[in-house]
C-alpha cells in the first residue's frame, strides 16, 4: 500500500532540502566571524574637574547615553594630559577611559597615537585676569610679575606656557605660579598674584566671579587674530559690551580674547556604534547658540590635532543610521550587525532555491525512469527471443516489476506518471502473456 501523499511530498522535499540548508548553516557560521562584535553596555568617559565645564558635559553625555540603555562612568581628572593618559594606557594609573573631553592645542605625538577626533564641541576662552592701575593689552607687558598659569599638566598650562614663549617670558624672567583655577584665583584676590590665566567656558562661575569683581581686569587681546595665525588652534572671539551685566554695563568694552576649542576624542577601538551615540548626544548638547558661538555652529567635524573618526564623519553627514532612528538601540545595532550577511547568504541561497525544484524534479523522474529502462530492456528481449524460449524468464521479471513498482512513493502531483508506469508495466505483462498463450497453443497444435 502506498504511504500518505502529502508524507512522502514533505520527505521527497526534505531530503533534497536537508543538504541546501547544511550549506546554509555552514555558510551563515563562516560569515558570522566576519560580523561586529555587538556594542558594550558600560564605556569610561574621562572629563575634568568637578567643578568644571568638562564634567558637566561629561555628565550631560552620560545622562543622554543611558536614555539607549549604556552605562556611563564619569571620572574627573586634572586635565588633558591625564585624559590623553586614560586613552592611550601611558600612564601608571589602573583607570582606562574610552572617551574623553581634551583642550584643543594640547596634543603632541605621543599622546596623539591610537587616539580619534569626534569633533571640535564648544569654545574655550582664555582669560587673563590682572590686577594693575595701567590697562593691559599684550602678554609682553606682564614680564616681571607674578603669574598664575595653571597648574602641571593642565590644558591651561600648556596653552600659557607657548604664549608666553611667544612674548620671551620665561621662569628666568618672570615668576610663574603652578596654581589650578581656584588656587590662582585665589591668589589674585589675595594680592599673592598679578595675574592669573584660566581657559575656561564663559559659563564658569569662576569667570563670572572675577569679572564682577572690582579692580580686577580682563585683558584685551587688541591682536587675537595674530595668536591665531601662529597657534592654528585658537580662534579670536569678541565678549561683548554688557553681555554680563547689561545693567552695570559688564565688561564695559567689547573685549578681544583668544580661545581653543574643547576636542571630544575617543580610542580607535570604540565601537562605531558607541561612536555613534556619543556624536548625537554632542549634537543635541552642544547645538544651541553661546556667548561666543552661534546656533549649529558646534559641534565641528574637523579637527586641527587629530584624525577624525570615520563612524563621526558619517553620523555629521548622514546623521543616525535608518534602524536607529526607529528602533530600540539595541535592537537597531543587532539588525545593522545581521544584514552583514545578507548578501553572501542570498549569493550561496538564490541558487539553491533555484536548483530545489529542478533535483526534487530529477529525483522523481529518475525513479520512474530506473523502471521504464527495465521494461525495455525486457521488450529487447522479447525481440530477441524469436524462438520464445525465455518466455518464463520474462514473465517471472515482469512480475517483480510490478511488485517493485507498486511500492514506489511518489508525491501526488507526480501520480500521472506513476499511473502511466503502471499502465506500461501492465502492457509489457500482457504481450509476455499473450506470447506464452501463443507459445502453448503452438505447442498443443503440434
Amino acid at each position: 500500500m502506498q504511504s500518505h501523499p502529502f508524507r512522502t511530498q514533505a520527505r521527497e522535499f526534505l531530503l533534497i532540502a536537508l543538504p541546501i540548508v547544511v550549506l546554509t548553516a555552514l555558510a551563515l557560521w563562516a560569515t558570522y566571524q566576519f560580523v561586529a562584535p555587538p556594542p558594550p553596555s558600560k564605556i569610561v568617559i574621562s572629563s575634568g574637574s568637578e567643578t568644571g565645564a568638562y564634567h558637566k558635559f561629561a555628565k550631560a553625555y552620560a545622562k543622554r547615553l543611558a536614555k539607549s540603555g549604556i552605562e556611563v562612568e564619569v571620572l574627573t581628572s586634572k586635565g588633558s594630559i591625564e585624559n590623553y593618559a586614560r586613552l592611550t594606557g601611558e600612564d601608571s594609573s589602573p583607570q582606562r577611559a574610552d572617551i574623553a573631553l581634551v583642550q584643543g592645542g594640547t596634543a603632541n605625538e605621543k599622546n596623539k597615537k591610537g587616539i580619534l577626533s569626534l569633533g571640535r564641541v564648544f569654545t574655550e576662552p582664555l582669560w587673563v585676569f590682572y590686577r594693575s592701575k595701567d590697562t593691559l593689552d599684550r602678554l609682553a607687558q606682564l614680564k616681571g610679575q607674578r603669574l598664575a598659569i595653571g597648574a602641571k599638566g593642565s590644558g591651561t598650562r600648556i596653552l600659557a606656557d607657548a604664549l608666553l614663549a611667544k612674548n620671551s617670558i620665561n621662569p628666568s624672567n618672570t615668576q610663574l605660579l603652578p596654581l589650578g583655577s581656584r588656587e590662582g584665583a585665589k591668589a589674585l584676590l589675595d594680592g599673592k598674584a598679578d595675574a592669573v590665566f584660566l581657559v575656561m567656558a564663559p559659563n564658569a562661575e569662576l569667570v563670572h566671579t572675577l569679572l564682577k569683581t572690582p579692580d580686577v581686569r580682563l585683558m584685551n587681546f587688541k591682536r587675537s587674530e595674530a595668536y591665531t595665525r601662529l597657534f592654528p588652534y585658537l580662534t579670536s572671539v569678541t565678549l561683548p559690551a554688557g553681555v554680563i551685566d547689561l545693567v552695570k554695563n559688564t565688561p564695559d568694552q567689547d573685549i578681544k580674547l583668544v580661545a581653543p576649542e574643547a576636542a571630544l576624542v575617543a580610542r580607535e577601538a570604540v565601537h562605531p556604534a558607541i561612536i555613534g551615540l556619543i556624536v548625537q548626544a554632542a549634537t543635541e548638547i552642544h547645538g544651541e547658540g553661546g556667548m561666543f558661538h552661534r546656533i549649529g555652529q558646534y559641534p565641528k567635524p574637523h579637527d586641527p590635532d587629530f584624525k577624525m573618526s570615520p563612524d563621526a564623519k558619517r553620523m555629521y553627514k548622514s546623521g543616525a543610521p535608518f534602524f536607529r532612528r526607529y528602533l530600540p538601540f539595541w535592537l537597531a545595532t543587532f539588525i545593522e550587525r545581521m544584514l552583514v550577511m545578507i548578501v553572501p547568504i542570498a549569493t550561496i541561497m538564490i541558487p539553491l532555491v533555484k536548483i530545489l525544484p529542478m533535483a526534487y524534479e530529477w529525483r522523481i523522474k529518475s525513479r520512474i525512469n530506473y523502471w521504464y529502462a527495465h521494461l525495455k530492456q525486457i521488450e529487447k528481449g522479447l525481440k530477441e527471443d524469436t524462438q520464445h524460449a525465455r518466455t518464463d524468464f520474462f514473465k517471472d521479471e515482469i512480475s517483480e516489476i510490478e511488485e517493485a513498482v507498486s511500492d514506489v512513493k511518489v508525491p501526488l502531483n507526480y501520480s500521472d506518471r506513476f499511473y502511466e508506469l503502471r499502465a506500461a508495466v501492465d502492457l509489457v505483462r500482457q504481450r509476455i502473456n499473450a506470447r506464452a498463450n501463443s507459445s502453448k497453443k503452438i505447442a498443443q497444435t503440434g
